[in-house]
């Protein structure tokens, strides 16, 4: 018995001896140890889990060369050669996060991203064109974000501190010349387009890639919609006049054509104006949009409009001191076509093009003003995905601007013209040094052959995410942009104006709510300026202007809290200062506001099929100038407040009731005054005061959508 018992312990102990012991620790690199990693050797039953503080410890009784290896969910494989020989192995695995760009941080210092490509963007494509007040137009929609500034007299887009011409318009990837439609002085004017036509949107307040230039402030890509699901046929009856889109669909493509008709008259004549109009603002357009697939990856997309509209207002001409009748003609015609292509299995082509006819013809009096505007941009952009954390990019791009301009008066006649051409070339990489961190860095190169002037603008934007839910980012860059068209129109002796961009953000989402804010500072230089009256004298301008803008933002919203209901709220601070075009001296500039607040509110009302919205808007008084006081630009607006609302009634599957308000309240709405160009003969300056054309405007439409479902409708464009 007891030789029985030696020789068990001698086979065990044997057995012991010919085992090789591993342990160690499993962790994540530079952010501690993974609990439940699981640790083995290939080909074997040998290996463990590692325990709540990331240990492991195992035996096996395989011998020689082997691979340890370690593996956990979210995380790159670690592999280490190891040689068992019966001597105890200790191992630390640092084990690297895998990289997912739908997982990682993503830029978003000065820019608002609206689309479906990332997961969490601050706005969704549809709040940016279905606001209350907004009437439809994507710039109105915009002036409910911070950064912006509303200028009820204007209706264009002010972005921190900067003019409305320091802002570009892009439809997939190529130039719009003329985004708004032409109208009368200190009248507000709206977006050309049709908001539906966009599937994404973003909006870049500063910092932005170097793939765009010519904008010191903001510039605003819009990316039109791919191929639709089905042949649509949709029909729109507004109190302004009738809308109908025809989509037919053919193998891998469609078109889509649309005409509409405006006449402001009959609803005028309803609602109380506070101008008068000799022929109200009507108009008519038409729009056909292709899109068609070719190869397994190509994407052809052609959009084409043309609209002519007119209208004839009272206008007082305070020089005169009587009324004169101011008409105005516009025809516009568009086009714009993007070609989109994979070369291989990394590198992405992308070709763009857009032209730009329109003309105004302006009568008041005996005299006649005529602008011609014709506008070319064609560009190309090459990307290449060197690796999942490297994306490279580079193009190069052709701008062309024809401005004509003719003056006829019953003693004479002027004409004046110019044509710029601008070549511009770029390159720009994203580099991502994990899931938190990435750089972005470019720089732009642009010619003029009109100025005869190169610009070279570096740019640099890096984000770092702290956590899940909350991420810091931050861009840096020199912005290039030609003076305006009322200056190079008389001379070629300009040099390019600048602006330098400081932008610091944060931003938190969580639970379907989304905090940002951020900071931001805008150092202007070689700003144009008209130093003397004689405006026709191409030594009457220099670019001895200079300028600053700095200010903080805040955007809160929550799709939480309040059941069916969905609210954001805007505010910003602006603190600006410059010294340009006809300034005497350094001051705030008339269209800047100190604060400005915007509230949006949306719910759902499911019993009653109704989807309501509520806008309310606030801008501190702005200043402007009165010549008959010692102080330039010492005076000040009322502050600026509105209240709008929208209801929209599914009355049937594919028929939808809907109506908006502006100005609920009625709050009073000034702009300031309009002085004469000169002194009457007591030496004062005689002015009126800038009014809205109306203290509401009300809108009432239907909507009918048919399809072969027959439940089909708009309701995802108007709520």
């Amino acid at each position: 018995m007891k030789q029985s018992i030696v020789f068990l312990l001698f086979i065990i102990n044997c057995s012991l001896s010919g085992q090789t012991l591993i342990s160690g620790t499993v962790k994540a690199k530079n952010d501690g140890t993974l609990p439940g990693a699981n640790v083995y050797i290939p080909g074997t039953y040998d290996g463990a889990s590692t325990d709540a503080e990331g240990r492991f410890s195992f035996k096996t009784k395989k011998t020689g060369p082997a691979v340890l290896k370690v593996e956990y969910i979210g995380y790159e494989s670690f592999s280490k050669e190891i040689n068992l020989n019966g001597t105890e192995i200790r191992v630390v695995a640092e084990l690297t996060e895998t990289f997912n760009k739908l997982e990682a941080v993503t830029i978003s210092a000065g820019t608002f991203e609206a689309g479906d490509k990332k997961q969490a963007n601050t706005i969704s494509s549809l709040d940016m064109i279905t606001t209350a007040g907004a009437a439809g137009d994507v710039f109105g929609a915009l002036q409910t974000l911070p950064g912006t500034t509303t200028n009820g007299e204007s209706g264009r887009l002010f972005v921190k501190g900067g003019d409305s011409d320091e802002s570009q318009t892009y439809i997939d990837g190529a130039l719009v010349h003329t985004p708004y439609n032409s109208t009368a002085p200190n009248t507000a004017t709206r977006g050309r387009f049709n908001p539906f036509m966009f599937k994404g949107t973003i909006f870049s307040t500063g910092g932005y890639s170097a793939e765009y230039g010519q904008a010191l402030s903001s510039v605003l890509l819009l990316n039109t919609n791919d191929l639709p699901e089905q042949n649509q046929l949709d029909l729109s009856f507004l109190t302004i006049g009738p809308e109908i889109a025809l989509t037919r669909l053919w193998n891998r493509g469609a078109v889509t054509a649309t005409a509409s008709y405006n006449n402001l008259g009959p609803y005028m004549k309803l609602v109380p104006q506070n101008y008068e109009w000799k022929h109200a603002p009507e108009s008519a357009s038409g729009a056909v949009s292709i899109r068609q697939k070719s190869g397994k990856s190509g994407m052809l997309k052609i959009y084409s409009s043309y609209d002519k509209g007119s209208f004839s207002l009272l206008q007082e001409d305070l020089d005169q001191n009587k009324n004169i009748d101011y008409n105005l003609h516009n025809s516009n015609f568009f086009v714009n076509t993007s070609y989109r292509n994979k070369l291989g299995q990394k590198w992405t082509s992308t070709t763009s093009a857009s032209f730009t006819s329109d003309k105004d013809d302006v009568a008041f009096e005996e005299t006649d003003f005529n602008k011609e505007l014709s506008g070319f941009h064609l560009k190309e952009v090459i990307s290449d995905e060197v690796s999942s954390k490297i994306t490279l990019k580079g193009g190069a791009e052709w701008f062309n601007r024809t401005l004509k301009q003719t003056f006829r008066t019953p003693a004479d006649t002027f004409a004046y013209q110019y044509t710029n051409n601008a070549f511009a070339a770029f390159t720009e990489g994203e580099f991502y040094a994990s899931k938190k961190f990435v750089v972005r860095a470019g720089a732009r190169l642009e010619y003029s052959d009109y100025l005869n002037r190169t610009s070279l603008t570096p740019r640099l934007t890096a984000a770092w995410k702290i956590d899940n839910n909350s991420q810091f980012s931050a861009a840096w860059g020199w912005f290039y942009q030609n003076p305006t068209d009322d200056y190079l129109i008389y001379t070629d002796q300009l040099d390019f104006e600048r602006a330098d961009h400081y932008t610091f953000s944060y931003q938190m989402s969580k639970n379907d709510r989304t905090l940002r804010t951020e900071l931001y500072y805008k150092d202007y230089s070689h700003l144009s300026k008209l130093n003397d009256p004689a405006f026709y004298l191409a030594e009457s301008y220099d670019n001895s202007g200079d300028g600053y803008a700095r200010g903080v933002d805040v955007f809160w919203r929550d799709k939480k809290t309040i059941k069916y209901g969905d609210y954001w709220i805007s505010y910003s601070f602006l603190d600006t200062k410059r010294n340009y075009r006809n300034y005497p001296e350094t001051a705030i500039p008339g269209f800047a506001s100190r604060h400005n607040l915007a509230v949006v509110y949306k719910h759902w009302f499911g019993k009653i099929r109704s989807y309501a919205g509520l806008n309310y808007k606030y801008s501190s008084p702005r200043v402007y100038n009165d010549p008959n006081s010692q102080e330039f630009n010492g005076e000040r607006t009322i502050a600026y407040q509105t209240l709008d609302m929208s209801w929209s009634f599914l009355y049937r599957p594919n028929i939808i009731l809907y109506g908006a308000v502006t100005n609920i309240p009625g709050f009073r709405q000034e702009f300031g005054k309009r002085y004469a160009s000169v002194p009457d003969d007591s030496g004062i300056y005689r002015s009126t005061t800038l009014i809205p054309g109306s203290g509401r405007f009300f809108i009432l439409a239907c909507f009918i959508t048919l399809t072969k479902k027959g439940t089909d409708n708009q309701l995802d464009k108007i709520q």
